[in-house]
């Protein structure tokens, strides 16, 4: 069968256009739709963390305090819901907006150097003739493609740890979380994890409160000072919040010396509730 000059010498195109999704999902095609979903997500992840860091400050108030405090989570909805019922709605919609959050960097991150290669760049960086490359970005930014997985590790890490109770195995005591975290934490090897982590995480969240505003569109050099200055104490405070407990633990401060109930999932946890409503009264 005879063909054509053009069917003959026809070729797939290089980069075939992905199918077009409906409205509003077609939003997050585009580089702009997907910066907004890295944003807000973010200021829910940083939320989430800040509430997290004040939430086990409880933990300073003792077993029973802690205590209490882990079971109003569980409890949350009170006779409405069936217990733990909201905490893990709560618990899936985090998983949605960290799964968000990763796979908007990522995507953007293989944008970015798509249109790079390109546009003639290298590495991201237009290279002058001195055959130095131009760097604007500050250091914070310049490490996120390390503290983001360093931060994905370590929360599977925590997980297995505090939640699950993988790491500390017989040890591990459910709905007992203040003698969980001075058990694992008293371990030195777990308080430089801990420690080294909260390190990176708190440069990952510097420089995503910065940028945040600039992927919303709300970017204006005279208000700079204030971006870093909000970035500043959102990551300062969790900073020092998440590493008093690893380092507070190992001087001594966080300890059982002081308990005066046992230690035990049945008879250990009734004793701290009913320790806790004696607080309440």
């Amino acid at each position: 069968m005879a063909q054509t000059t053009g069917e003959r010498y026809r070729v797939a195109p290089v980069h075939r256009r992905s199918r077009e999704w409906p409205f509003p999902l077609n939003l997050y095609q585009t580089a702009v739709g997907r910066k907004w979903v890295m944003a807000l997500t973010g200021i829910g992840l940083i939320g989430f963390v800040l509430a997290h860091m004040v939430g086990n400050l409880h933990v300073y108030e003792g077993p029973a305090r802690m205590h209490e405090y882990a079971e109003s989570l569980r409890t949350i909805g009170g006779g409405l819901v069936p217990k733990s019922a909201v905490l893990w709605l709560l618990r899936l919609g985090l998983l949605s907006m960290f799964v968000l959050h990763l796979h908007s960097a990522i995507s953007l991150s293989r944008m970015s150097r798509a249109s790079s290669e390109d546009a003639g760049l290298v590495s991201g960086a237009k290279r002058y003739a001195g055959g130095r490359e131009h760097v604007a970005a500050t250091y914070a930014s310049r490490t996120m493609r390390w503290t983001g997985p360093i931060i994905a590790l370590f929360i599977l890490y925590h997980l297995a740890d505090l939640t699950w109770g993988w790491w500390l195995g017989d040890d591990f005591v459910a709905g007992d979380p203040y003698h969980n975290v001075s058990t694992s934490l008293s371990a030195l090897p777990v308080a430089i994890l801990y420690i080294v982590a909260n390190v990176a995480l708190a440069f990952h969240i510097f420089h995503g409160a910065w940028s945040m505003f600039q992927s919303l569109g709300i970017n204006n050099p005279r208000y700079n000072h204030l971006r870093r200055g909000l970035a500043t104490l959102l990551a300062g405070l969790i900073l020092v919040g998440n590493l008093s407990f690893p380092i507070l633990t190992q001087a001594g401060l966080i300890d059982e010396d002081n308990r005066t109930c046992p230690i035990g999932e049945v008879e250990g946890n009734t004793c701290l509730a009913e320790e806790a409503e004696g607080h309440q009264g």
